[in-house]
């Protein structure tokens, strides 16, 4: 039981650490692929206007 006791608050810190590590990536992950939509979505609507040069984009 000592070692329990010994343990217990190493383990839950490493616990922590792990699911703090792992919400940052999933965040990092998840900014990522909203910069690369965002990209894709700014180089289709240069190359429609590069197809169409005399139409000007809404704003």
């Amino acid at each position: 039981m000592e070692y329990v006791a010994v343990l217990l608050p190493s383990i839950v810190v490493g616990l922590l650490f792990w699911f703090a590590m792992k919400s940052i990536f999933n965040a990092d992950k998840a900014e990522r692929q909203a910069e690369a939509q965002a990209q894709a979505e700014a180089e289709s609507r240069a190359a429609s206007t590069a197809e169409h040069p005399d139409s000007e984009p809404n704003r």
